[in-house]
């Protein structure tokens, strides 16, 4: 059997190759797995990119960390799994054809979710960050940033009884979010006319939890004069560029909860990936319209640029090896 396999090293800011790589063998404890596919995710760009920071070469399959696939071999002392079982792992070099997971850190899909492409660790952050929002029937929530997060936490916000005001640049995300929920739409476009719309659609209160889902400074500050005196501000956008100011003059008069709703803890990553499976195997959730480009592996330098330049339609890109 070959004991080799294909995996995408990046070799500079904006360069990628894939090299035939030794296949990685499980120690004990942990799975390998035999990958379908491997979700592209925004944090991934500013390594693209090439920071001081960043070290180049990067190992095989570096940055992938949205993989799913079928358990291959097992480490000693594995329990409750067998070779064939499709799961959704969470693990760190998932773009290549195999990658080594620990044991704890893969979830089950269920046989109804045969065939379906299951990144499970942006599915799982969502459900996560809803949890963290603390999001009940009645609130009024604005969501700032409408992507593949922000399109998920439009539904359950409104699955769980919620008025769902989302704010987005891009009509397609607009569109989509009134598909996933929203009950009213405002370009973001103007900072100052967006608060008065949302102030107008509030009775001047405006909302009991903003969700910024962007991950810049603009979205962050836009984010803290939407929610009212007393509610929640849900930092849900990755902001991995660089330090941000905050008003905190105006955070400190509303008195408002601030959450950073990423997770680090591995256990409660992981049950957000099982409420994921159980929440997508049981129909309450749809996400396939949320992924909108496929390419190969070895095309893997479009899907980053296609997640950095987000062309008209573009929402979530899946590489497959």
């Amino acid at each position: 059997m070959n004991d080799t396999m294909r995996a995408a090293v990046l070799e500079g800011p904006g360069r990628v190759k894939i090299a035939e790589v030794k296949r990685p063998e499980p120690g004990p404890g942990q799975v390998r797995v035999k990958l379908e596919g491997c979700g592209v995710c925004a944090s991934n760009l500013t390594p693209w990119e090439g920071p001081e920071w960043m070290t180049f070469p990067t190992e095989p399959g570096a940055l992938g960390h949205e993989g799913w696939g079928r358990v291959d071999a097992m480490g000693e002392g594995v329990e409750g799994l067998a070779a064939g079982d499709r799961v959704a792992a969470l693990s760190f070099k998932s773009y290549g054809e195999y990658d080594i997971a620990e044991a704890s850190a893969v979830v089950k899909l269920p046989e109804g979710l045969a065939g379906k492409p299951f990144p499970g660790e942006p599915l799982g952050c969502a459900f996560n960050i809803f949890r963290r929002a603390d999001i009940h029937a009645g609130h009024t929530v604005a969501i700032v940033g409408i992507g593949f997060l922000g399109a998920i936490l439009t539904r359950l916000a409104t699955d769980a009884g919620a008025r769902v005001i989302a704010i987005s640049r891009r009509p397609f995300s607009l569109d989509l979010a009134r598909r996933f929920g929203a009950a009213e739409t405002i370009p973001m476009d103007d900072h100052w006319q967006i608060i008065e719309q949302v102030k107008d659609l509030t009775g001047g209160t405006f909302c009991d939890r903003v969700i910024e889902a962007v991950g810049k400074q603009w979205p962050l500050d836009l984010a803290g004069e939407l929610v009212r005196e007393g509610g929640k501000l849900i930092v849900a956008g990755y902001h991995q560029d660089g330090p941000r100011q905050v008003n905190m003059q105006m955070w400190n008069w509303k008195g408002i909860d601030v959450v950073n709703a990423h997770e680090r803890d591995p256990e409660v990553a992981m049950q957000g990936i099982r409420d994921a499976v159980d929440a997508v195997a049981s129909g309450r959730l749809d996400p396939s319209p949320l992924y909108t480009h496929s390419f190969p592996l070895d095309r893997l330098g479009e899907a980053l640029d296609a997640t950095r330049d987000r062309p008209d339609g573009f929402l979530k890109a899946l590489v497959t090896p």
